[in-house]
């Protein structure tokens, strides 16, 4: 079997969770920028995460065989400070240039609030001035229906958005058609006590077909799996999904998708 993993938090996992990876199989691994767990008091913050995943964390994955990627933003989280999330956004394009960045991301909202949405706004058009993909976070619970369909109609006005080069994640069952319908990506998350599981996955994925869709563990220091897309795939195949089912479903998607960035190469 073989792999990517297209949205892990490897920065808060153990070098077990790379090996175990590699050993199941991944072949590449994309780290969304994300929330610390806390909010950060300062743009060096953000400058110093950004080195972080573009310099550090590579190299870590890279001891382990595994090809890193990441993408840059500031989380929804830590959009309602307006001020500060200005700040990092205009830091951004320093680095958007490094060899393995592949977009803006994790945007999106958390509790649809009119701050959340300016920015947004504002990285949808920073993504949109560098010809960047874009990985957008729909909210949890009982704010995702709300939520993605407020990303989308903003997605769909913005004239510069191209819907084949951004991927809505953590779609569930009532969201899913919301974003494929529009001609976006769709990324399903597989938590043990929240979002997916493996079987809810394998419904969603049976109900809309496998066109524009990924699955992902987003694996962060919270109870999560980096091992959730294998695991998916040994329910595909129980359910009698093919071998070149299932390879298209966790590697050919997310490596048509990531490859639109020229920086996504791997052997």
């Amino acid at each position: 079997m073989r792999y990517i993993e297209p949205h892990a938090h490897m920065v808060s996992r153990t070098t077990n969770d790379y090996t175990a990876m590699v050993t199941a199989g991944c072949r590449a691994v994309c780290e969304p920028a994300f929330w610390a767990g806390f909010d950060r008091s300062s743009a060096k913050g953000f400058y110093d995460y950004f080195c972080q995943l573009t310099e550090y964390e590579p190299r870590r994955a890279a001891l382990f065989g595994l090809p890193h990627f990441c993408w840059l933003c500031i989380n929804p989280k830590e959009a309602e400070n307006v001020a500060l999330a200005g700040e990092v956004i205009a830091m951004i394009p320093e680095f958007l240039g490094r060899g393995n960045v592949l977009g803006i991301g994790e945007i999106g909202l958390n509790k649809n609030t009119r701050n959340e949405m300016k920015i947004l706004e504002k990285h949808v058009e920073l993504a949109v001035a560098h010809d960047q993909l874009i990985l957008v976070h729909t909210p949890h619970l009982e704010d995702k229906l709300k939520g993605t369909r407020l990303i989308v109609d903003l997605l769909k006005s913005h004239p510069g958005v191209r819907p084949e080069r951004v991927i809505i994640d953590h779609v569930e069952e009532h969201t899913a058609s919301i974003a494929l319908d529009a001609g976006f990506w769709a990324g399903i998350t597989l938590y043990p006590d929240s979002k997916c599981t493996p079987a809810r996955a394998v419904d969603i994925l049976e109900t809309h077909g496998m066109e524009r869709l990924w699955l992902n563990s987003a694996c962060d220091w919270g109870v999560s799996d980096p091992l959730a897309v294998p695991k998916a795939a040994m329910e595909m195949r129980r359910r009698g999904h093919s071998d070149d089912e299932i390879d298209r479903l966790i590697y050919e998607n997310p490596r048509a998708f990531l490859s639109q960035c020229p920086r996504f190469r791997i052997d």
